[in-house]
């Protein structure tokens, strides 16, 4: 299949939120011939008990593992939506990330979405590749393809709060300094914020900033 036609799968045109599916890996899926990985893992939501009206989920892993896991997530009802936004270094490159990865397994991912049956309403999944603030380079000629998350990259706290959506599970170790700028925001706006290993399960937090983000907004 075509990049173009990997993303439909997972950005179908009446999905509600389907329009937040960064189209960035699936136009490089054309290039250079990409190919299903051969070592795919069907991985298991054990941290879940049952699909949640209320709730959505950001999985923030290496990205071939939030992948795998999204699609468990899908059987359970819930809609992958790939926010990865790296960019492809040349071949023979070195990379601080592993976008060829990323966009092998979303074909894997794909062969098994189009054969599962989801509402247009589903609630979403956002995955997020872990690895994406690696910024440390060994030498210059490393290709630096890390990225951020932005708030203009998801739906606003409002979106969420007006779609039902009153709590958020995070599948990670830690929260990430990107993710925790957004959440704080969603936290002020009213929204609960789980986070799992993606075994256990999932435990209230409440969020806060620390000393050094004090400082810089001269809270202190």
């Amino acid at each position: 299949m075509l990049g173009k036609e990997i993303y439909k799968i997972y950005a179908p045109e009446d999905a509600k939120w389907g329009e937040w599916v960064r189209p960035v890996p699936f136009v490089a899926i054309d290039t250079y011939s990409r190919e299903p990985i051969a070592d795919w893992i069907d991985r298991k939501a054990i941290f879940l008990s049952k699909y949640e009206e209320d709730t959505a989920i950001f999985i923030d892993l290496p990205g071939k593992e939030s992948i795998e896991l999204s699609i468990d997530l899908a059987y359970w009802g819930y809609r992958p939506i790939p926010l990865f936004n790296g960019t492809d270094e040349q071949i023979g490159s070195q990379a601080t990330t592993d976008t060829y990865l990323l966009e092998r397994c979303l074909i894997n991912g794909s062969q098994k979405l189009k054969n599962i049956q989801l509402k247009n309403e589903a609630n979403p999944v956002f995955l997020l590749d872990s690895y994406r603030t690696n910024r440390y380079r060994s030498k210059e000629s490393v290709f630096d393809n890390s990225w951020d998350l932005y708030k203009q990259d998801i739906p606003s706290a409002n979106y969420f709060l007006k779609n039902g959506i009153t709590k958020i599970i995070v599948v990670c170790e830690q929260i990430q300094t990107d993710l925790k700028k957004i959440f704080l925001n969603f936290q002020y706006a009213g929204i609960d914020f789980y986070i799992t290993d993606g075994y256990s399960v999932p435990k209230k937090i409440l969020l806060k900033k620390s000393l050094k983000e004090k400082f810089e907004k001269e809270e202190i």
